[in-house]
């Protein structure tokens, strides 16, 4: 099963970036479609972003358009998700997850669309 490992996560102020990045073990990754979700306290984990196995198709959550960017690089086997004008809102652990599916859709967590997810690491925006 592919491994997948969360870093870039921190304390940032409102307004402020951060730039989130997943590492996955193998490259059976660049086959599928890769997805963030996150969870805040007291929430269900949502989706955030999706990203077809090509890189040329991305989706994202109505909350964080505009605002976030997903991006990959089969090369490296990594997937990243650049975070802009963080509110505070944002704040929760985010998490990197690996499709069945090579397209890039929005699915809710548990849907078994998806085959494997990262531990996650945790954002914190202060206002």
């Amino acid at each position: 099963q592919v491994q997948l490992v969360e870093s870039g996560g921190g304390l940032v102020q409102a307004g402020g970036s951060l730039r989130l990045s997943c590492a996955a073990s193998d490259r059976t990754f660049s086959s599928y479609a890769m997805g963030w979700f996150r969870q805040a306290p007291g929430k269900e984990r949502e989706f955030v972003a999706s990203i077809s196995w090509s890189g040329d198709t991305t989706i994202y959550a109505d909350s964080v358009k505009g605002r976030f960017t997903i991006s990959r690089d089969n090369a490296k086997n990594t997937v990243c998700l650049q975070m802009n004008s963080l509110k505070s809102e944002d704040t929760a652990a985010y998490y990197c997850a690996l499709y069945t599916t090579p397209r890039a859709i929005i699915i809710g967590w548990g849907d078994p669309r998806l085959r494997s997810w990262g531990q996650g690491t945790q954002v914190t925006v202060s206002s």
